[in-house]
C-alpha cells in the first residue's frame, strides 16, 4: 500500500525538544470515505482496510499534519490546482460535537484510551484529543479566550498589521453562527503554520510581545467553539503561498481517534503560469483535502480558496465554529441582543444597592465589562497605537483609560524588593470613581506587557464602607502572568503586591473619605521635611531630601496628584520614628499626568526648605523636559514605522505588477516567435 508522510504534534509534556517528527502511516479511513480523485488509489485503500481491520483503529488516529506554508494570492480568482468536480463533500449540513455544552463536552470515551506506542524501536507520546478539552478549561472565562486570539493581532502590530476584526459569521453549511478573527499582520510562513497547531512552540523573542508559552491559540478557540479551521497568507522572498489548517474536537471525538490529527493543505502562487501549485505529494494533498472537505464549514475546494479574497497580500484569518451553548442550551456568545456587540449570553449580574444608585452600577464600566466585549475590549490593553484599530462587528472600539474615571488622584511608587534586590517600580495610580460614593466598585486594574490581567482585582473586602469606590491602574513587569493570561503566578512577590496595594487602599481612604461624603477616619497632618543621609540609602551616593505627608494636595484640587517613593532603608536605621515615617511615606508634591511621566511642581510651604524644594523643583522640571523630548521621539518612531509599513505594501505592489508585465511579456514573445516560425 502507497504510504504518506505524516507529523506527530510535539507534547507540552514530552522530556525531548519540541520539533515535529516525520514518520510514516498508512492512509486513513474516516466515516463515509469521499471517492478519491486517483482509482488506483482508492481501491488499493479499501483493500488495505479489510485486510488489516485490527490494526485500523491506530492508524486512524495518526497525525496527519501537513507542511504548512502561508501567502497571499495575488489574484482575486484563482484557478484551483486540482479539479475539484470529483472531490467534494456530499453532506448538507456541518458536523457538530457529541456534546454542545463546554463543560461537558470532554465526556467522550473512544474505547481506546492513550497509550505509548512503539514506532521505528522507539516509545513516543500521543497527545489525546482529550487534551484538547482539558487544556481549553484553563479560560473559565469566554471573553478570556477571545482576548488571547486579540493578543496574537496584537503582536502582529511589529510586523505592520494596523488592525484586528472581529466579527459574527454564518456557517454555509447549517446557517449556524460562527466567530470570525482577522487581522492584516505579516501571515504565518509554513513553519508557523505547524507551530501554531501544535503545543508548547512559541517564536516571540521580543520582551514586548504578550504571547510567550505557544499554548494560547488551542486553548482559546477550543474553549469558544468546538472547531476552527485557520486561513494565512504570507509572502517571503517573493514567494506567495497559502496554508489552511484545521483543528477539529468534533472530527476527532465522532472517528474515534486517540490523537490530535490536523490536516492542512498549501499552496505556491506561480509567478511564470499565474496559477496555484499544491505544495505537497498529491495523494498527501487529496487525504488532507477530503478531510477538509468533510468536517469544515465548506464543501469544495473552490469554497475554501475563496476564503483568501479579503485577506490581501499578507494575513491570517480565524473562523470558529460549531460555537459551544450554556446551560439553558443557548449559545455561549450572544450576537443577537446587541448588532454592535458580542455579549455573553444569560442575564447581566444584578447589583444590590439603593434604588437611586442601581442604574448607575449595573451601567458602570466594572460591571458591563463582565457581559460586553466591547466594553472589556475598550480597556483590554493599556495603550493603542494611533495606527491599530480593533474593530468589533464594523464599527471601531473606543480605547478607555480606566485612570481618567479617577478623581483626587494619587500617584504611588513602588519598588518591589526580593532577596534584597530590587525587582522593579510601578507607578500606581489610585483615586476614587467619578461616580463615588454611588457605585459600590474597587479594586485595582492589574496590566503586564500593556495587556489587562486583573480588571478591578479587589485587594479588600469591606464591611463598612471602607475602600468603596477606591480604584487603582498599575503595570506590573515584575510578576509574571498565569497561562490563561486572568491571573497572575501566586509567587512571593505578588502576595507583597496585594499586602502593599491592600495598605495604599485602606490609607488612602482612611485620609480622603471625607472627599466623598464620609466621616474622616484620621485627620490630616503638616508636612514635616526629613533628611535622610547617604549611608541610609543603598547603591546611593546623594543625600534625599524627602517630604512626609499624611495629606494629598488632590484636597480642593482633583488635578493635584501625589508621588509617593517607596524607600529602601536598613532596619537598623529605623531607630528615629521620622524616619520610620519617611520610609513608609516618603512624598514628593507633583501633579503627574499619564501614569506620572509629566511632572509640574509646586512649591512647598515649610519654612526653611525653600533651596532644597528649588533643587527638587529645577530636577523635576528637568525631567517633565527628558519625557517630552521622550515621547516626541517615539511619536516620531510610530510615524517611521507607519511609514515603513506603507513603503512595504508599495513594495509588493510594485513587484505584483512587474511580475504580471513580465508574464505578459514572456506571452507576447511565445506568439511572436510562434509567428516568425
Amino acid at each position: 500500500m502507497t504510504s504518506i508522510d505524516i507529523v506527530d504534534l510535539s507534547s507540552d509534556d514530552e522530556c525531548v525538544e519540541p520539533h515535529l517528527k516525520s514518520v510514516k502511516s498508512e492512509p486513513v479511513v474516516v466515516g463515509n470515505r469521499i471517492q478519491r480523485e486517483e482509482s488506483k488509489f482508492q481501491q488499493k485503500l479499501q483493500s488495505e482496510t479489510q485486510f488489516k481491520r485490527q490494526e485500523s483503529e491506530e492508524n486512524r488516529s495518526s497525525n496527519i499534519l501537513s507542511a504548512g506554508q502561508s501567502c497571499s494570492s495575488i489574484l482575486d480568482q484563482g484557478q484551483s490546482p486540482v479539479d475539484d468536480s470529483s472531490l467534494s463533500s456530499t453532506s448538507p449540513t456541518c458536523p457538530a460535537p457529541l456534546c454542545r455544552q463546554f463543560w461537558k463536552a470532554g465526556n467522550y470515551n473512544d474505547g481506546l484510551g492513550s497509550k505509548v506506542s512503539l514506532q521505528n524501536g522507539k516509545n513516543y507520546l500521543l497527545v489525546h484529543p482529550m487534551f484538547l478539552h482539558s487544556n481549553a478549561t484553563s479560560h473559565k472565562w469566554a471573553f478570556g479566550a477571545v482576548a488571547e486570539l486579540l493578543d496574537n493581532a496584537v503582536d502582529e502590530i511589529r510586523n505592520g498589521a494596523t488592525f484586528v476584526v472581529v466579527d459574527k459569521t454564518t456557517n454555509p453549511r447549517d446557517g449556524s453562527p460562527a466567530l470570525l478573527i482577522q487581522d492584516d499582520g505579516g501571515g504565518m510562513d509554513p513553519e508557523a503554520m505547524r507551530q501554531c497547531m501544535s503545543f508548547g512552540f512559541s517564536d516571540r523573542k521580543s520582551k514586548s510581545a504578550i504571547g510567550q508559552y505557544g499554548n494560547g491559540f488551542k486553548t482559546s478557540t477550543m474553549r469558544l467553539g468546538a472547531d476552527v479551521i485557520v486561513f494565512s497568507c504570507h509572502t517571503s522572498n517573493r514567494i506567495l503561498t497559502q496554508s489552511i489548517g484545521l483543528l477539529s474536537y468534533t472530527f476527532l471525538t465522532r472517528t474515534g481517534h486517540d490523537r490530535i490529527v490536523v490536516p492542512m493543505v498549501d499552496y505556491k502562487f506561480n509567478t511564470s503560469t499565474g496559477t496555484l501549485e499544491i505544495l505537497r505529494a498529491k495523494e498527501h494533498f487529496m487525504s488532507n483535502l477530503s478531510i477538509l472537505l468533510q468536517w469544515s464549514p465548506f464543501s469544495t475546494e473552490s469554497e475554501l480558496l475563496k476564503q483568501f479574497d479579503d485577506i490581501g497580500p499578507h494575513g491570517t484569518k480565524v473562523i470558529i465554529y460549531n460555537l459551544w451553548f450554556n446551560a439553558d442550551g443557548d449559545v455561549e456568545l450572544d450576537f443577537e441582543s446587541d448588532p454592535q456587540d458580542i455579549r455573553i449570553s444569560g442575564e447581566s449580574k444584578r447589583i444590590e444597592t439603593l434604588r437611586a444608585w442601581k442604574t448607575t452600577n449595573e451601567q458602570h464600566i466594572a460591571n458591563q465589562f463582565h457581559y460586553s466585549l466591547r466594553v472589556y475590549l475598550s480597556i483590554l490593553y493599556l495603550r493603542v497605537p494611533q495606527t491599530f484599530n480593533i474593530m468589533l462587528r464594523g464599527r471601531v472600539v473606543e480605547h478607555h483609560n480606566i485612570a481618567d474615571d479617577l478623581k483626587f488622584p494619587e500617584f504611588i511608587l513602588y519598588r518591589p524588593q526580593y532577596g534584597g534586590c530590587v525587582e522593579g517600580q510601578v507607578i500606581t495610580t489610585i483615586g476614587f470613581l467619578k461616580e463615588a460614593p454611588q457605585v459600590s466598585f474597587h479594586g485595582f486594574n492589574v496590566y503586564h506587557k500593556n495587556r489587562l490581567i486583573l480588571p478591578f482585582w479587589q485587594v479588600v473586602s469591606y464591611s463598612d464602607s471602607r475602600g468603596r469606590g477606591v480604584v487603582g491602574v498599575l503595570q506590573a513587569e515584575f510578576i509574571e502572568p498565569t497561562h490563561n493570561k486572568q491571573d497572575f503566578e501566586r509567587t512571593s512577590l505578588f502576595q507583597k503586591l496585594e499586602s502593599r496595594l491592600k495598605e495604599m487602599t485602606l490609607e488612602y481612604w482612611d485620609y480622603h473619605c471625607g472627599l466623598i461624603g464620609y466621616q474622616v477616619k484620621k485627620k490630616l497632618r503638616a508636612p514635616e521635611l526629613l533628611q535622610i543621609s547617604s549611608h541610609s540609602m543603598p547603591h546611593s551616593s546623594k543625600q534625599e531630601f524627602i517630604t512626609s505627608n499624611k495629606h494629598s494636595p488632590a484636597i480642593g484640587s482633583a488635578k493635584a496628584g501625589l508621588v509617593i517613593a517607596e524607600q529602601f532603608i536598613p532596619k537598623s536605621q529605623f531607630r528615629s520614628k521620622h524616619v520610620e515615617k519617611a520610609k513608609r511615606r516618603a512624598v514628593e508634591v507633583a501633579n503627574i499626568t499619564d501614569a506620572g511621566y509629566d511632572q509640574e511642581i509646586q512649591p512647598l510651604v515649610t519654612a526653611g526648605n525653600q533651596p532644597k524644594d528649588q533643587e527638587a523643583v529645577n530636577l523635576l522640571q528637568e525631567n517633565k523636559k527628558l519625557r517630552a523630548k521622550c515621547l516626541e521621539y517615539e511619536k516620531r518612531e510610530e510615524e517611521l514605522k507607519f511609514k515603513v509599513t506603507q513603503l512595504k505594501i508599495a513594495i509588493e505592489e510594485v513587484c505584483r505588477e512587474y511580475n504580471r508585465m513580465l508574464g505578459e511579456l514572456e506571452s507576447l514573445e511565445t506568439i511572436k516567435e510562434e509567428t516568425k516560425v
